[in-house]
């Protein structure tokens, strides 16, 4: 949801609901539903031309393929994902999606930098959806996802000792793979999340 200003300030207005006023392309209410409106002005209004809405918010044919690829995964058929939960995972995964290079900042929460649950907090709260702020709070705030359940995109992954110490989140993108702020000098990132101190996962979408 990144905007030149002169492209936001065209489809910035009205504020939506939980939007900032002036609306500020770095809240994430205000520049979701502004590029929102961009993609339905340039063709994707009732799925009209998505892949021609996608190449006019920005011209390259790989990232055209990146984002309808990742929006498969939210499908019904696609990625399990109840029709009326898929919206907000998918939100929160294409909001983290765009934080990837962004460096590593210890209590960060954007837009300049992250640490791993201000990333997780920011991208929920793209969402609509509102989680705490540290990533043990995250975890004691559920929903779990029961052991033994696939797990979906959205979903937040957490690492430590024990489900009373935990230190790190990250966010499903796939079956095998999250995007996370990893740690001093990273930066956010896709990574393998089957790590050997996995705790468990959450399901804020639920």
């Amino acid at each position: 949801m990144q905007f030149e200003p002169a492209t936001f300030n065209e489809y910035a207005f009205p504020v939506p609901p939980g939007g900032v006023t002036p609306p500020s392309p770095y809240d994430p209410v205000d520049a979701v539903y502004a590029a929102a409106r961009d993609l339905c002005a340039n063709g994707a209004r009732n799925s009209a031309d998505l892949p021609a809405a996608v190449y006019a918010y920005n011209h390259s044919d790989t990232y055209v393929q990146q984002v309808l690829a990742l929006a498969g995964q939210f499908s019904e058929e696609g990625s399990g994902v109840a029709a009326d939960e898929a919206p907000a995972a998918a939100a929160a995964v294409a909001y983290a999606q765009a934080q990837i290079g962004t460096p590593y900042q210890w209590g960060g929460d954007g837009p300049g930098g992250f640490d791993c649950s201000g990333l997780t907090q920011a991208a929920y709260q793209a969402a609509g959806i509102q989680l705490p702020r540290t990533a043990q709070q995250q975890y004691d705030a559920g929903p779990p996802v029961p052991p033994g359940q696939p797990l979906q995109p959205g979903d937040l992954l957490f690492f430590g000792s024990d489900s009373a110490d935990i230190g790190h989140v990250g966010i499903l993108i796939d079956s095998s793979e999250m995007i996370d702020a990893p740690h001093t000098g990273a930066f956010v990132r896709v990574e393998p999340y089957r790590w050997s101190d996995y705790v468990g996962a959450t399901r804020p979408a639920t």
